[in-house]
């Protein structure tokens, strides 16, 4: 497979232009760390970032920073570190979920809308994504957005975008809004309740004054013999400590939390976000979005039909992992799903079943229509990761 690496935009473009006479397919490729995200790759040919790398500004005045697509994650976060600054969504790292090396990008968090345990309080990678520039299917450069959210008029190209898992376009630079990280980080600790106790306890301390930044419920058997549930606090320490007072008196029928703080609760948090209780197995994953009451009734109709699943939730409860055998029944976790009006994406399994299965939640007919009108009108040659979405768009 030729792999194209263009230094600029102008290359960009050029690569684009070159392949659209021959019909040749392209699939984008960051740092390869999700290759496995999405339907199998149905493309004869690569355009990596690689080349795009480097941040091209940061005003931590205006809280604000722009990188090339290619920029590795961790240059973004150390940069904004040493200014007491942060992406405010909490990106997951796939790499311990997938198996694979590489260094994640900028540019891959903002196409695939990748968020972690923040987005229950601070919102997705997309709310946070403020300006984008990419090349089109056409092999033109198209900016949108820019420092500020008022930039942002007409048609929200930004918000389109992320989350079209390149699809779209080739992303060649993409610009945040970040914030200050918290001076202090306490993590709330119930052990022993049920997945409805917990997810219960969850939903009363998010619809509370006191702010929790992160909810989970980790069931028995995934990070020990105990069930866990956890909320996270973040801000000044005396904000802290009143907060965890009042929580726990709020809470107070679930019985007595540990508190939690440095490595211990970080540590626990990064296994939330990156999902590694299902590392390193052969099982199917999938992510299951909907109303967090409803969570431990899906999970448990799941378990039901497919003996062997695991979960755990995230979100409050509106975000459920799953973990299933990989030559289960994929068809029962969305008929599980079916009268609860969640959606259900597979994140992780081998081609042959990705390339089976509907990875992401099927659309109606109208809304299928759109969406392939929306490709159209960005890729009409159909260049860009044809089929990694939905079959034929």
């Amino acid at each position: 497979m030729t792999i194209h690496t263009p230094t600029t935009e102008a290359q960009a473009c050029a690569v684009v232009k070159s392949v659209i006479g021959s019909a040749t397919p392209l699939s984008i490729r960051g740092g390869g760390t999700r290759a496995g995200l999405g339907r199998p790759a149905q493309a004869a040919s690569t355009i990596s970032s690689a080349g795009l790398s480097g941040i091209t500004l940061y005003e931590p005045a205006e809280m604000v920073i722009a990188a090339r697509a290619g920029t590795p994650l961790a240059l973004v976060q150390e940069t904004l570190a040493d200014r007491g600054q942060m992406l405010p969504f909490e990106p997951m790292d796939h790499r311990a979920l997938f198996g694979s090396e590489g260094e994640p990008t900028i540019g891959a968090i903002a196409a695939c809308n990748i968020s972690g345990p923040r987005r229950v309080n601070a919102g997705a990678a997309r709310d946070s994504l403020i300006g984008v520039r990419l090349i089109n299917g056409r092999g033109e450069m198209i900016k949108s957005g820019g420092r500020v959210m008022k930039n942002v008029t007409g048609l929200d190209l930004v918000k389109l975008v992320s989350g079209s898992h390149g699809t779209l376009g080739f992303l060649t630079e993409v610009t945040f809004r970040v914030l200050p990280k918290p001076a202090a980080i306490a993590t709330l600790q119930w052990r022993g309740l049920s997945d409805v106790q917990g997810v219960a306890l969850l939903s009363q301390a998010l619809g509370s004054p006191f702010e929790p930044m992160a909810a989970a419920h980790l069931p028995a058997g995934l990070a020990g013999d105990e069930a866990l549930t956890l909320l996270r606090l973040e801000n000044f320490p005396d904000s802290i400590e009143y907060r965890a007072g009042e929580l726990a008196l709020l809470l107070g029928e679930y019985g007595v939390p540990d508190r939690l703080e440095g490595e211990h609760s970080a540590g626990l948090w990064r296994d939330v976000r990156d999902a590694t209780f299902f590392a390193g197995t052969n099982e199917a994953v999938w992510r299951l979005s909907l109303k967090p009451t409803d969570g431990p009734k899906a999970a448990t109709a799941i378990g039901r039909m497919l003996p062997g699943a695991r979960w755990f939730y995230d979100w409050g409860g509106g975000l459920v992992w799953l973990a299933m055998p990989v030559d289960g029944d994929a068809a029962a976790v969305r008929t599980a799903l079916k009268p609860l009006g969640g959606h259900a994406t597979l994140v992780r399994a081998p081609d042959a079943v990705r390339a089976a299965v509907d990875v992401f939640q099927p659309l109606a007919e109208p809304l299928m229509r759109v969406t392939a009108g929306i490709k159209k009108s960005f890729d009409p040659d159909g260049i860009f990761e044809p089929g990694r979405m939905y079959a034929g768009i």
